[in-house]
């Protein structure tokens, strides 16, 4: 038996918490409902004592973390059959992030000043995208908020879920390079440069190798700022470079390019295209305003041009799979997918599918990725630190070689 921290609110609109023992949060979520609470949150206590505390700066971030939560628990106490009102009063004294917290009492104001949800959703377009607010619209004009607050949800943990996965696996080789790297700045500028004095005092011819690792290590202790002022130069000049948009999309079109990566950024784009669009299509949302709407998140400027295209392709009668073809951007097993969808009748689902399907062809390309670029590291740094080994051991070997 654990120990769980739990957050619920009763049927009249109140919040009560506490703790309960339990064998899982399940058993928890089980004895709420026997007394009739309904669950919003519930933590290992374990887990809660364990946490970190952030400064107030990174509390008052909205991120996509914070974002699903709140979706979840509105459409919790939403499906539940509280009232708008009552849930989102509820969330705004339970909400962690103070900043998310304030736009929660806000839309609530607004609410009660006669807005609908996606009008006072879409006053902080910052933390609520156009997306968001669009589907909780459909949602709100049809008349199944707690079915589109599900989607959302759900739409929203898929999406940090490949984001969460792409990142862990970056951490080691991230970790690897900072490591290593930081191990040859400590030879080079420190290590070496006593040898340098050692053989400078002698005044011996020292080998070539130790030659060249001594220039190397001065160039680099005199002159450091001259690569950090490069690199800032680089990146500044990048993003000069990348304001207009015509050279962004051939930057766009090279990215996709790129030996193993482009392929990688495609299916992302793919799987971003597919489960943005199935969604917008299962909550109602219209097929050319769901386009406009995917074309806005897409974050590359070739797959957006792409459906713009397609967008119009579609306005004058074309159907999707053929215009998406045309481009010539998107793999021809998606293309194939969605001609067999609008066949069907059944385009949202097999759009679903297209994304279930590239995600996990993503995690499985990006694992193969970095099973290639780990040991790849380590033979360039194992390389510079062997060449600065040998080189000092030469040197060393040569002192034999002086006269006493």
């Amino acid at each position: 038996m654990a120990q769980y921290l739990y957050k619920a609110a009763t049927l009249d609109g109140n919040t009560v918490e506490g703790i309960m023992d339990g064998s899982s949060e399940e058993t928890i979520v089980q004895s709420l409902h026997q007394l009739g609470y309904i669950p919003i949150r519930i933590v290992s206590a374990q887990e809660k004592r364990g946490g970190l505390r952030f400064p107030s700066f990174i509390s008052r971030r909205v991120g996509l973390k914070n974002l699903l939560t709140f979706t979840q628990e509105l459409s919790t106490l939403i499906a539940a059959g509280l009232p708008l009102d009552r849930s989102l009063r509820i969330l705004g004294s339970l909400t962690e992030n103070e900043r998310l917290s304030e736009v929660v009492k806000d839309v609530l104001k607004r609410i009660e000043g006669g807005n609908s949800l996606a009008e006072a959703l879409g006053n902080h377009p910052r933390i609520f995208p156009k997306l968001y607010v669009n589907m909780v619209k459909a949602g709100e004009s049809g008349g199944f908020l707690e079915v589109i607050l599900s989607r959302l949800a759900l739409y929203l943990q898929h999406s940090k879920e490949i984001r969460d996965y792409l990142i862990s696996v970056m951490i080691y080789p991230l970790i690897l390079t900072l490591v290593s790297g930081a191990s040859i700045a400590i030879l080079v500028t420190f290590v070496i440069p006593r040898f340098a004095r050692i053989f400078s005092d002698m005044g011996q011819t020292i080998p070539l190798a130790t030659q060249i690792m001594l220039s190397v290590s001065h160039s680099i202790k005199s002159y450091w700022w001259v690569g950090i002022g490069i690199m800032i130069v680089i990146y500044l000049g990048l993003k000069i470079y990348l304001q207009n948009e015509e050279r962004r999309l051939k930057w766009d079109r090279f990215k996709l390019k790129w030996v193993g990566l482009g392929d990688i950024f495609q299916k992302i784009e793919v799987a971003r295209f597919s489960r943005t669009l199935g969604t917008l299509l299962q909550s109602g949302v219209a097929i050319l305003s769901a386009l406009t709407l995917v074309k806005e998140i897409s974050q590359n400027l070739v797959v957006s041009r792409s459906i713009t295209h397609v967008h119009d392709r579609l306005r004058e009668g074309k159907a999707i799979s053929r215009s998406l073809e045309e481009v010539g951007v998107f793999p021809p097993l998606a293309v194939h997918m969605i001609a067999v969808g609008e066949e069907t009748g059944r385009l949202d689902e097999m759009l679903i599918k297209i994304a279930e399907t590239y995600e996990e062809n993503v995690r499985t390309t990006v694992k193969r990725f970095v099973s290639l670029l780990e040991p790849l590291i380590i033979l360039i740094m194992g390389l510079v630190v062997g060449f600065i080994v040998i080189s000092m051991l030469l040197a060393i070997f040569s002192i034999n070689e002086i006269p006493f």
